[in-house]
């Protein structure tokens, strides 16, 4: 059975950093490229990063270039998502997501499994 089940989020001030982590279990996970998605309330799912399954390619969201860097490590089946220099708008719900192959998806629609996803609020 395929699980992913994130952690990390939590409450805080504007400028901090938080590093969310996603766990993978039930497939081989260096075979599936994986992706952060987020959502605040109200609002759409958006895609934020995604890791080819190589971890050679990286893609970001634009509101998050320079700030959030995506990171796996295939021994732990476990894909990272580390936040820097936080801001409000940043609050939402956030999601990690996968698909089996080497490409990276801006889109929700590509990616096949999806975790529980954890809270990070930022106030000013």
């Amino acid at each position: 059975q395929v699980q992913l089940v994130e952690s990390g989020g939590g409450s805080v001030q504007a400028d901090d950093s938080l590093r969310l982590s996603c766990v993978v279990s039930g497939w081989p996970f260096s075979a599936y490229t994986m992706a952060w998605f987020r959502q605040a309330p109200g609002k759409e799912r958006q895609f934020v990063g995604g890791i080819s399954f190589s971890g050679r390619d990286t893609d970001y969201a634009d509101s998050v270039k320079g700030r959030f860097t995506i990171s796996r490590d295939d021994a732990k089946n476990t894909v990272y998502l580390q936040m820097n220099s936080l801001r409000p708008e940043d609050t939402a719900v956030y999601y990690c997501a996968a698909v089996r192959g080497p490409y990276i998806y801006a889109v929700r629609s590509g990616y096949d499994y999806w975790g529980q996803g954890t809270q990070v609020t930022v106030s000013s």
